[in-house]
């Protein structure tokens, strides 16, 4: 195990710009016109944003999308690189000591966020615009309807644009296919029926057409009828015509063409590019050595505190036997999706009578639980929580047993990523960009935090309840050796899957799509455990200095009361936190 003052050291030296922003400074040297300054920058920046990615502003925050798509262009691309640099340059004209301490907190969200953009853009991460996981072509079409008329026009008006957005990016993806820079081609194997399904002409099946089944009657029944109709227009002659050349162009040219090696490393300026999104992800100056080095450590550990619940369980045989038996045996498999989705709606439940017990600031935004959608599931993670809705994978049923489920639920659901999206949404006086930033390695590490607290809160009912917390505990800490692994120790996809497998009592479809998705998404994987691992530390520091003062409640308060932030940040608030008695 790392000794946890290897890796106050290791946070101690990663970010050193953002941990200067967060740092107080006498009230004499703080200026109000550099509060001025940089919230005129902030706030211009913001707008050009929201902008450019065809974002609008509604009742709930800047959630709504426009009446078309970005555009992705190459020459687009350098225009916001050349915007991004420009502001990098006036931050630089700022100096952090003399801002409030909630404007250098706002310092360093934003100028971590910026960085991340103009360095994407540098090594034309746009060139890759998708992974096992995600895509631009799955999620453009909603999963429930909307309320207003307005709302499906600028819908409708999306629907006419998807041609010209799909052609942009066909075209950085053939520039990316031609220096090799794509996603690997071993993991492209079936990823094209998650296109397929959009080229159906079937009314009743495709996607797009799920919002005109919802329309609102308060819209009246003749707009109702007229959008209806356009929507069906501009399935037909935009829609339907742009995914099936995007799916020939994937069946005929890019996942024949795509790069046989693995590794970020292996493409132009790899190293660079690896290390880079390393820092995106964790917003910690790591190396993909120590990481590697961290997760050996934490693999031990884990394995070790596995095989006492498997003891607990009462179970008679090995551990590899263990995990084929948690695998294998019919009791923990749902019966159908619905039961699944109950078992997963009953812990969310559970866990609302214990909120109490672990936070003094609750949220009022309530989300709902809802199955991930056919044309996605099948490559899709088993889980996926955020401000509107958590989302639990029903497809294989056998692959997703139920003794996970808990663990999953606590991480999508609440007190995890839905429950900590609320309360950044609902959290006053914080600029509109502080509200809808997110950074992995604070975010990922939250929600792999609350499934350790559920065991504290007395969540896990069964010893097979407490392995499939402790197996996906596992899951993470084994990312940070196969993603390091793969992307800069030269692993095949055999290896990491074969590592995942012996380590973890993940099904063997979830080992599988899980191994592919940190393939092709090099770094992200990497922000969960690091960040967990910062935040159990620095609740040990709480605890251990505050003695009986400590109340876990105001501990995670000071923690979500932050919104997302750089894990430096997070640090240097909760040193604030001891050095004030817990306040």
């Amino acid at each position: 195990m790392i000794r946890a003052a290897f890796l106050s050291a290791l946070v101690a030296t990663a970010c050193p710009n953002s941990l200067a922003f967060a740092q107080s400074s006498p009230p004499e040297s703080r200026d109000a016109a550099a509060d001025t300054q940089l919230k005129a920058i902030y706030d211009a920046e913001w707008a050009w944003r929201m902008d450019q990615f065809a974002m609008v502003k509604d009742e709930s925050g800047w959630n709504a999308t426009a009446d078309h798509l970005p555009r992705v262009d190459p020459t687009s691309q350098r225009a916001r690189l050349a915007y991004w640099t420009d502001v990098l340059a006036r931050l630089d004209r700022i100096s952090p000591q003399a801002l409030s301490a909630e404007e250098r907190i706002n310092y360093a969200v934003f100028r971590t966020s910026i960085e991340a953009f103009a360095n994407d853009v540098k090594f034309r991460g746009y060139e890759m615009p998708f992974n096992s996981d995600s895509s631009f072509w799955a999620h453009l079409a909603p999963s429930r309807g909307f309320r207003t008329a307005d709302e499906y026009r600028r819908y409708i008006g999306r629907m006419r644009d998807v041609p010209r957005y799909f052609d942009e990016q066909i075209a950085n993806m053939r520039a990316g296919v031609k220096r090799g820079f794509s996603v690997p081609r071993a993991t492209l194997p079936g990823r094209d029926t998650s296109i397929a399904s959009f080229t159906s002409p079937d009314l009743t099946t495709n996607p797009f057409m799920v919002p005109f089944a919802q329309m609102p009657e308060t819209i009246p029944a003749t707009t109702r009828d007229a959008l209806r109709a356009d929507g069906e227009a501009a399935l037909a002659k935009a829609v339907i015509p742009a995914y099936a050349r995007l799916l020939s162009f994937m069946r005929d040219e890019y996942m024949p063409q795509a790069r046989s090696t693995l590794a970020a490393e292996a493409m132009p300026d790899g190293k660079a590019y690896y290390a880079a999104q390393i820092r995106e992800y964790t917003t910690l100056d790591l190396t993909a050595a120590q990481i590697h080095q961290i997760g050996l450590g934490e693999v031990a550990r884990i394995e070790s505190e596995m095989k006492a619940v498997m003891a607990k369980s009462g179970f008679k045989g090995s551990f590899a036997e263990f995990l084929k038996f948690l695998r294998t045996d019919p009791q923990f498999i749902a019966k159908s999706p619905r039961e699944l989705l109950s078992y997963s709606a009953y812990v969310a439940k559970k866990m609302d009578g214990k909120l109490k017990d672990a936070f003094s600031l609750l949220p009022r935004y309530r989300f709902t639980i809802l199955p991930v959608p056919d044309a996605i599931a099948p490559f899709w993670t088993a889980g996926r929580g955020g401000l509107e809705a958590c989302w639990m994978n029903t497809y294989d049923l056998p692959s997703r047993p139920l003794y996970n489920i808990p663990a999953l639920t606590l991480h999508e659901c609440a007190p995890g990523h839905s429950f900590q999206a609320a309360l950044a949404l609902e959290a006053p006086a914080r600029p509109d960009f502080r509200r809808e930033t997110y950074f992995s390695g604070y975010g990922e590490g939250w929600g792999l935090y609350t499934e350790w607290l559920g065991g504290q809160l007395g969540i896990y009912e069964t010893p097979y309840e407490e392995f499939g917390q402790l197996s996906y505990e596992m899951w993470r800490a084994a990312r940070l050796v196969i993603d390091t692994g793969v992307h800069s120790k030269g692993w095949s996809r055999d290896q990491a899957i074969a590592y995942l497998r012996d380590h973890t009592a993940l099904s063997e479809h979830e080992v599988t799509t899980e191994v592919d998705r940190y393939i092709s998404w090099p770094g992200q994987a990497l922000a969960y455990k690091l960040g967990e691992m910062t935040i159990r530390r620095l609740r040990k520091e709480a605890e251990d200095k505050l003695g009986e003062r400590f109340d876990q409640r105001r501990f995670h308060d000071a923690i979500l009361a932050l919104g997302g932030v750089p894990l430096p940040v997070l640090e240097q608030r909760i040193g604030e936190f001891i050095a004030t008695g817990g306040q």
